[in-house]
């Protein structure tokens, strides 16, 4: 990591030498690109000023945005998280990069036809996630964080304009962080490389980038004595004296991508808007599960293992996918459909037998499907966006996903939005097959049905108090989950949830009250996915210009909380959920408080966190999941720098 920051720190400082002036990073009231200080009347030499909307970024469907250098309340909720994302609605165990327990139900695409362990999904960039950017001048920024007992994270970016229309940028994330358990060492890294390049005539665009990523953890199994852990224990202080149940096992994911997406408009856009876009990507995904030596928390017998067996496992997918489509672009619409051809594999390393009979050692198919997205914008009230994706083959049965987003303005600055989605797909790679030394922990789901997920909902956004009113229901079909065994089963019944809450800040002068709720309800089959009836988070901060406004500083309480409820149970072998085993407990019931300090200053922000400020007075009895605690107070530091050269 520091061979790279070095020469980010080069480039950036070699780059400086190119320009006059640095950005300015408070947005203006008009947006403008770069300014003109000197006309060159004098020596005929022009020189500019670049401002922040100079600096801009993207994904590849989506609007170009500016840096968002602004200190806002909701970054204190972002930059104060390893991952960087707001993480409502889910809650982590004691070590950053290890992972979260989902306490709300959602849907994850990047799992749909692919291998991808739901407890190493929370680090993975999709390809609609990828960033690409247009900068005036050479830019920079870093994200650091400090880590749980020993260890940092930190997440670089270095990205520069070649000439006027093609820009590369290269992104480093380094991870690694001890725990403060036993056995718990998370080892995370990404490495992505991107770059957008648009002809002086714009009739031609490309996108591309590469990604290489990798989860690794220690796995610890949880913490083996609980009623020390919540009775507050002497010996129990130093964390790293609790007992665990796994001592030489890991876990290993990595994800590697490389994704071409160019398009072409032959003729006059204006007056033939017509375009010709081809994509072509590859994914490969694996998983291991290491052991240096068996492991008697998951066998009580040797006619549990399976003789001769490594004691390292394998599996991995692989998704080539090669899209071509026919696009009609004006204002007002916008349509876009296209076939695509994709080849897939499912595979193992090592094969056992079930009965006698022997599981496949692959499953691959190549597949036809057809792709379509329409946009419709009316008198700048309406916005409709539908997306429609289907393909079939014979190994992993036919594909059907669709989205419908409309966003109208019934009244000025008040936003409806409503949603009809729905998703048919074969359960996530992981619960078709898996081997292992251990007997029980050996399965192949054959002819496994396909999950459909019906989920129909929407937001109201209110002007009074920034106030956003939401409401979902979900209906799921051949509901896929673990059960207490760690083996795959579909439901026979729907599985029906139902979600409503809201979001609104309340200010009086420099002080300030943000609150989030969300209740929702397993209304059928709720032992298959037990979910807190109740998560709320509320925020009461102070915001404020200091040091001659050269400053801005925030200062405040977070308090997050969820009801108690009988969760699933984490198991490493998978890295996925279970349903509750027979010594689970409820979890939950317990509120997590932080107190924070925030400044900004010019482009650098400084979180400052002193997280779980309860566990200074009394014991800490949270828990993540069932046998793996929520971390103690601790020191929370995050920094993010913003370097517009």
């Amino acid at each position: 990591m520091k061979y790279i920051l070095f020469i980010l720190f080069s480039l950036g400082f070699i780059a400086k030498a190119q320009v006059v002036n640095k950005a300015e990073t408070k947005p203006q009231s008009k947006k403008e690109d770069t300014l003109v200080i000197d006309s060159g009347k004098k020596d005929s030499l022009k020189i500019f000023k670049p401002t922040i909307n100079d600096y801009q970024y993207q994904t590849q469907f989506s609007e170009k945005k500016v840096f968002d250098t602004v200190m806002t309340f909701d970054k204190t909720y972002i930059f104060s998280q390893q991952n960087n994302k707001d993480n409502f609605g889910k809650v982590q165990p004691a070590n950053i990069g290890a992972g979260f327990n989902p306490l709300v139900f959602e849907i994850n695409p990047e799992e749909n036809l692919s291998l991808l362990p739901s407890n190493k999904s929370y680090m993975i960039i999709g390809a609609n996630d990828v960033k690409y950017y247009d900068v005036k001048t050479p830019t920079a920024s870093f994200i650091y964080h400090n880590a749980m007992r020993n260890g940092a994270a930190l997440k670089s970016t270095y990205t520069q304009n070649i000439g006027k229309r093609f820009n590369f940028a290269l992104e480093y994330m380094g991870l690694r962080s001890q725990g403060l358990y036993r056995n718990s060492l998370s080892a995370n890294n990404n490495t992505l490389f991107s770059g957008h390049y648009v002809s002086k005539s714009g009739n031609y665009e490309l996108f591309a980038h590469y990604l290489h990523q990798n989860v690794n953890n220690q796995e610890s199994g949880g913490i083996t004595e609980d009623n020390l852990f919540q009775s507050g224990d002497s010996n129990y202080s130093n964390r790293q004296n609790a007992q665990v149940n796994l001592a030489s096992s890991s876990s290993q994911f990595s994800y590697r991508r490389y994704y071409l997406s160019h398009q072409f408009t032959p003729f006059n856009s204006g007056k033939f808007p017509f375009s010709i876009r081809h994509i072509i990507s590859h994914q490969g995904n694996k998983y291991y599960y290491n052991q240096t030596a068996l492991e008697p928390y998951w066998y009580n017998d040797p006619a549990e293992l399976v003789d001769g067996f490594p004691l390292t496992t394998k599996k991995y997918s692989e998704n080539f996918s090669n899209t071509v489509s026919l696009i009609f672009n004006n204002e007002k619409f916008k349509l876009d459909a296209g076939v695509r051809y994709q080849m897939i594999k499912l595979g193992i390393r090592d094969v056992v037998a079930l009965n006698g009979v022997p599981f496949p050692g692959e499953l691959k198919e190549n597949r036809i499907g057809a792709v379509g997205n329409l946009q419709v914008k009316l008198w700048d009230k309406i916005q409709l966006n539908s997306f429609l994706e289907f393909s079939n083959g014979s190994q992993f049965k036919s594909y059907l996903k669709t989205t419908n987003n409309l966003k109208f303005e019934p009244i000025k600055d008040y936003f409806v939005n409503a949603k009809v989605n729905f998703q048919s797909a074969y359960p996530s790679f992981n619960y078709l097959l898996n081997t292992s030394v251990y007997n029980n922990f050996n399965y192949y789901l054959e002819d496994a049905k396909n999950q459909s997920v019906m989920e129909v909902g929407g937001s109201i956004n209110l002007k009074w108090f920034k106030t956003e009113l939401f409401a979902n229901y979900f209906r799921i079909d051949n509901y896929t989950y673990f059960d207490s065994n760690g083996s795959p089963k579909q439901s026979n019944n729907s599985v029906n949830i139902s979600q409503i809450g809201g979001d609104a800040t309340f200010s009086f002068n420099k002080f300030h009250l943000n609150t989030r709720v969300h209740f929702q309800n397993t209304l059928t089959n709720k032992e298959l996915l037990p979910l807190p009836g109740f998560i709320g988070r509320a925020n009461f901060f102070y915001q404020t210009q200091a040091f001659k406004k050269a400053a801005e500083i925030q200062a405040g309480v977070k308090v997050y909380y969820f009801s108690k409820f009988a969760s699933r149970e984490y198991f490493p072998v998978l890295n996925e959920y279970i349903l509750p085993r027979a010594d689970s407990f409820s979890i939950g019931g317990q509120p997590i408080a932080d107190v924070y300090i925030n400044m900004k200053v010019k482009k650098m922000f400084f979180f400052i966190e002193g997280q779980q400020i309860g566990t200074v007075i009394s014991n800490n009895k949270a828990y993540a999941f069932p046998h793996y605690p929520v971390y103690d107070f601790r020191l929370n530091i995050g920094i993010v720098w913003y370097l517009f050269n």
